[in-house]
């Protein structure tokens, strides 16, 4: 894990933002008013979804989610929030103006996720499954 952290806010509601990748997933954390708080690195997989969940826990009481590409490569770690209780929100990519204006990175993509949640810009709920075309494992069904 790699990442930079701030102030101890464990009795504050936090909204966590995620940048999905193949390998890996980013994820910040900010405050219920959108004040960064931390932001870390972790690597796909059970493992890594699980110290990613409770990364923003951490930091206080997580009132959701925000993740981009909830049907792609965040997928993983969409299925594996909503398996631990946390509500997820299916977030845009940044317009391309702004990424152009602010540049692009993991971390700079994780915190417009969360900033999303916390604005209402993002409200949808994610699809239940995986988009076509990405090589993705998804837990067979129960039986």
């Amino acid at each position: 894990m790699t990442g930079t952290e701030s102030a101890d806010t464990r009795d504050q509601f936090v909204v966590g933002g995620v940048d999905s990748h193949a390998d890996t997933i980013h994820v910040a954390v900010v405050t219920d008013r959108g004040g960064h708080l931390a932001d870390a690195q972790f690597p796909t997989g059970a493992a890594g979804y699980a110290a990613a969940i409770a990364f923003p826990e951490a930091h206080g009481t997580v009132a959701a989610v925000g993740v981009e590409g909830t049907s792609s490569y965040g997928f993983g770690f969409t299925h594996a929030a909503r398996q631990a209780g946390l509500a997820v929100v299916e977030v845009n990519r940044p317009d391309k103006a702004e990424r152009r204006r602010i540049g692009k990175s993991d971390p700079i993509d994780a915190y417009p996720a969360a900033r999303a949640v916390v604005s209402g810009r993002a409200t949808s709920a994610p699809e239940d499954g995986p988009s076509s075309g990405y090589a993705l494992c998804r837990p067979p069904p129960a039986r």
